[in-house]
């Protein structure tokens, strides 16, 4: 029965046995399948938002635990937990589902039975990598997530679709077998250490290895984490990815699936390894800024707005890795906050996008112009969310950007100065778009009647608006539950050092002797 009462494994249950059951439904009855698939969706969110409120803020430790012996032999657990940094994405997740859900019901024609079924078992593998405390369990959900996208984006999506599915598919995959050969070495050594197998990855931050073994095994955990993020040069599967995608798939991986990379971070590399961490840090760092910068130029020369928001989703991701592998209190808090403020803001920017694309069919810039006379609550609408992208004191990109940025200077000057570079950017090519898009002379006959946000799409679009305002003026309670997280991770990162691994750390500029 535990297994239903607690919050985190309902979350998991809940849309895995709804997927089941949907597969038993015929496939001509698709009010039943939507019905149904939303309403499973719909009672994660409350479960998630009961996880929300009965979360105490101040603590540090894993909350809702949830332990349960599954391969005993080899002290593998069905364990769960939740702290402010899982607590915050579980919630995202469970809140951009029904929203995607409902962005779909009129862009889906075709087997709408096995779309609904994938939404939900993606749901529960997403879940279950925000909640895993077990590195066997983690690695099942980080790997089950793959197969539900993958279909998503082959079946569902664009003229390429099989060819994003496969680089999607097979990117992520070859880090995840470089990370899977380190999760083995890890539970190895610690078996070899204390005589006894475990896969608890609180048990495992303990294990003592030297500085070389945590420099292979950071490498190959960082380079799984890098692909999934994507971290500047293994971005190269996203865009494609994010164009052929239906709708719902790419708010789902820009909102939730690319956070699992800096979560991987945050929960597994960098406290599992922490003196390699160190010094892996700045390149990291340096990455992310590469990526800002990169990101932004490319997504400034884009004519497919999918495609821009996308490359723009590359130099966001690039500013929350400069935040965590700061290793200050404000920028990794900033960071997780952040995190929360990509999810929101580029999915609705997907969401807004899909709404054009209906229509059209077409994401290209120069095909749209005056919208604002033909679809007035749409041209307000975008440009709630355009300013949010872009970092409007106000709406919630703000906040965690100038966190990341104000604590990442202490640390790393020049990297943040050169991270300011893509903010700029980022609101040139934005709002290049938008300018181009809403404004204007109306000089496409096929938009003159093209019909404003109907009830449905406001429905989905204005639960994200409130949260872009809310978190813009009032980012007092995210942050409370965001800190010691963030505080957490910092003491891990500093933690004991195996004799052997006495070496001279340079972080930022400053000179650590360990």
């Amino acid at each position: 029965m535990e297994l239903l009462t607690n919050p985190l494994s309902l979350l998991i249950v809940l849309p895995a046995a709804a997927g089941l059951a949907l597969l038993a439904v015929p496939e001509e009855k698709t009010g039943l399948i939507k019905g149904a698939a939303l309403t499973a969706t719909l009672l994660a969110l409350l479960v998630s938002l009961k996880l929300y409120a009965g979360f105490a803020p101040a603590a540090a430790a894993m909350q809702f635990r949830l332990d349960l012996p599954w391969v005993p032999a080899y002290g593998i657990n069905y364990s769960l937990g939740a702290d402010g940094l899982s607590l915050l994405l579980i919630v995202l997740t469970a809140f951009l589902m029904p929203l995607a859900l409902l962005a779909s019901f009129s862009y889906i024609k075709e087997a709408q039975r096995g779309y609904y079924v994938c939404l939900l078992f993606l749901e529960a593998s997403m879940i279950g990598v925000f909640a895993a405390l077990d590195l066997f369990l983690f690695y099942l959900f980080w790997e089950g997530m793959l197969i539900p996208m993958y279909f998503l984006i082959g079946v569902w999506g664009g003229p390429r679709r099989v060819y994003a599915a496969l680089k999607f598919f097979i990117y992520t995959m070859a880090g995840s077998v470089l990370m899977l050969a380190a999760i083995l070495w890890v539970v190895t050594a610690h078996h070899a250490a204390s005589g006894a197998w475990t896969f608890s990855i609180p048990a495992l931050y303990g294990s003592a290895l030297s500085y070389d073994a945590q420099f292979w095994l950071f490498a190959a955990f960082a380079l799984a984490f890098a692909v999934k993020v994507p971290l500047f040069p293994f971005h190269t599967w996203l865009p494609d990815a994010h164009v052929e995608a239906p709708t719902a798939g790419s708010v789902l991986l820009a909102g939730v699936l690319l956070k699992m990379g800096v979560y991987g971070y945050l929960r597994l590399a960098v406290p599992l390894f922490p003196q390699a961490a160190l010094t892996f840090a700045p390149w990291l760092a340096g990455l992310g800024v590469v990526g800002i910068i990169y990101g932004s130029l490319v997504a400034w020369s884009q004519r497919d707005m999918k495609k821009m928001v996308a490359y723009s989703s590359v130099a966001h991701m690039g500013i929350i890795i400069l935040g965590i592998m700061s290793f200050e209190p404000s920028a990794v808090a900033g960071a997780i906050l952040q995190m929360v403020n990509h999810g929101l803001s580029t999915g609705a920017l997907f969401l807004l996008v899909g709404v054009l694309y209906e229509r059209r069919h077409t994401r290209l810039i120069e095909d749209y112009g005056g919208l604002a006379k033909i679809m007035p609550g749409f041209a307000a609408v975008f440009m709630i969310v355009t300013l949010s992208s872009i970092g409007l004191p106000g709406l919630n990109g703000f906040v965690g950007e100038v966190l990341v940025l104000f604590g990442s200077f202490k640390v790393y000057p020049w990297l943040a100065g050169a991270a300011v570079s893509g903010i700029i950017l980022s609101a040139v090519y934005m709002l290049g778009m938008y300018q181009q898009v809403i404004f204007g002379p109306v000089t496409h006959a096929e938009n003159k009647a093209l019909p404003d946000l109907n009830r449905r799409e406001w429905l989905y679009l204005l639960p994200i608006l409130a949260f872009i305002v809310l978190i813009g003026v009032w980012p007092a309670p995210f942050l409370k539950r965001a800190m010691p997280a963030a505080d957490s991770y910092i003491s891990l990162s500093r933690r004991q050092v195996a004799p052997a691994a006495a070496v001279k750390i340079v972080l930022g500029r400053e000179a650590v002797n360990e």
